[in-house]
């Protein structure tokens, strides 16, 4: 079995090896690319915050329910207010839970993840702006 001595990379045995490549004179970056910064590990793990927490509230109420009329008939079915049951009251309350889950979505939005994406958003435009004058 022979063995081939070109390199791998070469298509033709005769071909000359390539250049070296030539050294970048350049000034080095003062800050790293935007898809290499810990922002948007930050960001992603802000609204993935958000999206778990708005969910497990309005979820978790509406398993509580279930739960609940599953293993407490006697409670569901009996009657607080002026002959209105248990259950159905707390059948009412979810659509309150949702917009209260619905509301805690977007607070966390402006508070959590919006800024984020902003300074994101403005940082990604300065390095756009840094590569064209560069070119």
């Amino acid at each position: 079995m022979s063995h081939d001595p070109s390199p791998p990379h070469l298509t033709y045995p005769w071909q000359p090896p390539a250049p070296p490549p030539e050294p970048d004179h350049r000034r080095p970056r003062r800050r790293a690319p935007l898809g290499h910064h810990g922002d948007l590990r930050t960001l992603r793990s802000a609204y993935r915050w958000q999206r778990r927490t708005a969910t497990l509230t309005a979820l978790g109420y509406f398993t509580l329910f279930l739960v609940l009329s599953a293993l407490a008939p006697g409670f569901m079915t009996s009657e607080p207010v002026g002959g209105i049951p248990t259950g159905l009251l707390l059948a009412l309350l979810q659509l309150p839970v949702t917009w209260l889950a619905i509301a805690l979505y977007e607070h966390t939005a402006r508070r959590l993840v919006d800024p984020i994406a902003d300074r994101i958003r403005k940082q990604s435009e300065v390095d756009a702006e840094r590569r064209a004058t560069t070119r």
